[in-house]
């Protein structure tokens, strides 16, 4: 059976969105940055090398619109070419990461328009990022929102979180990974169950499934995130390209399609001044400094 919280978030969620108008965000003539009005983008962390994204949807509980995703992804670009970003964090706020897609805006697509528009095929902005991403998730990470999360890298939740594809309970079934990247996270039987049923699982559920690396108390999340997001920073830019890539091959080919993969990427890093900075510093037991080159 399906759980009736569920229901009664997707309900009051589809009564109470405001409309979002899927329009491309405008920049300011004097500055580099977009004028965003879905998302926050900012940098942190002691050496300001870090980039946090909020989602800034609160009275509708961060639902994903087109705007909110378009937005998102320009952010994305932008920060893939910021040298001085070498990881990415994304959170909403404690009640909801995202409580889901915006219903209320994609109620009444028909099949045509879905192919005709490509539906969807604009989130995958986040799943293509070049640098590492963390998805920081406190409160809820519904349909949409769980697909979001887990197109990022890695997954801290806060300990009071939920994760769920509640789709089924209003007829229709995951659009943006849920069934694929689900799978691929916490194995058939479990993806088959929070698919087939839209019942949510528990932060120490997705820990203990293998969909979240971390659960922290809700309230130091943003900052365990941050602490993560600093320290893979501090690796060479490059390095952490070729590493994230490698592992991302692991869910596309065969094991030793993999390995070989693998091992041709390794060979090229030894054409890289990152790397003979980085074992030159080991053998003289110091601190590498890393150029990203």
């Amino acid at each position: 059976m399906v759980n009736p919280a569920i229901s009664r978030i997707i309900a009051g969620r589809a009564s109470s969105l405001v409309k979002c108008a899927s329009q491309t965000p405008k920049f300011y003539s004097s500055a580099a940055a977009p004028a965003y009005e879905f998302i926050k983008v900012e940098k942190t962390g002691a050496k300001n090398n870090v980039a946090l994204i909020t989602l800034n949807r609160p009275k509708a509980l961060n639902a994903l619109c087109a705007q909110l995703m378009s937005e998102m992804n320009l952010a994305i670009k932008q920060l893939d070419t910021d040298e001085s970003v070498g990881a990415v964090v994304i959170t909403g706020n404690e009640r909801a990461f995202a409580a889901g897609a915006d219903i209320k805006e994609m109620k009444d697509n028909t099949f045509s328009h879905n192919v005709k528009t490509s539906f969807l095929e604009h989130w995958n902005g986040v799943a293509a990022a070049k640098k590492p991403t963390i998805a920081a998730v406190n409160g809820y990470a519904l349909g949409g929102g769980c697909e979001l999360a887990m197109m990022c890298d890695i997954i801290y939740a806060g300990d009071k979180a939920k994760f769920g594809q509640p789709e089924i309970a209003i007829g229709t079934i995951p659009g943006a990974g849920g069934t694929q990247r689900l799978t691929r996270a916490v194995g058939k039987s479990k993806a088959m169950e929070i698919v087939l049923t839209g019942q949510q699982i528990t932060a120490q559920e997705a820990e203990k499934s293998g969909l979240v690396s971390k659960v922290v108390p809700a309230e130091q999340l943003v900052s365990e995130a941050v602490k993560l997001a600093e320290k893979i920073a501090s690796h060479s830019q490059v390095a952490v390209a070729m590493a994230k890539d490698s592992v991302n091959k692991a869910y596309e080919t065969t094991l030793q399609q993999g390995l070989d993969y693998e091992k041709r990427l390794f060979w090229a890093t030894f054409a890289t001044a990152d790397q003979k900075e980085g074992m030159k510093a080991f053998a003289e037991k110091r601190a590498p400094e890393f150029k990203n080159e």
